[in-house]
């Protein structure tokens, strides 16, 4: 299947512009494919995105900021979301000791097994790009890579 046929659109203004649509379009559709994994454990992409980021600091906290500025997508309300990862006992929150007005976040035990849980369903999520050889994966890797340099 093509993207003209998935969009039903038969002619576009050039191969960049198609490439643009194309790009948009898959990320949508992978989106929409871990949403439905990660949903299986009450989990959003979001939360999922912080607490990977908080069990690569671990055991050293990180500053709402940081984990902010790590976040894939920076649109995210980093502080709203850690408020429901504490909700879930997934993360805990501390005030920063060397500078008061910064808050430290803290992966849980809690967190790391929902983690692990969602790791055993790794497959899942590899699903999505398993029509590619790992040659073209890191032909995909280095083309995107190169994109955004």
């Amino acid at each position: 299947m093509g993207i003209e046929k998935d969009i039903q659109q038969q002619h576009f203004q050039s191969e960049s512009q198609k490439a643009i649509v194309n790009l948009v379009y898959t990320y949508h559709w992978i989106t929409e494919k871990i949403k439905t994994m990660l949903s299986q454990d009450g989990i959003t992409m979001q939360q999922f995105n912080i607490l990977r980021i908080l069990r690569g600091s671990d055991p050293q906290p990180l500053s709402t900021l940081t984990i902010r500025e790590r976040m894939l997508d920076k649109m995210s309300d980093t502080s709203r979301i850690v408020d429901r990862l504490v909700l879930k006992g997934w993360v805990i929150k501390r005030t920063c000791a060397s500078d008061k007005r910064l808050v430290d976040v803290s992966i849980t035990k809690d967190g790391k097994r929902i983690l692990e849980k969602i790791d055993k369903r790794i497959d899942d999520m590899n699903a999505v790009v398993s029509s590619l050889s790992q040659q073209d994966l890191k032909r995909l890797n280095e083309l995107l890579d190169q994109m955004r340099s």
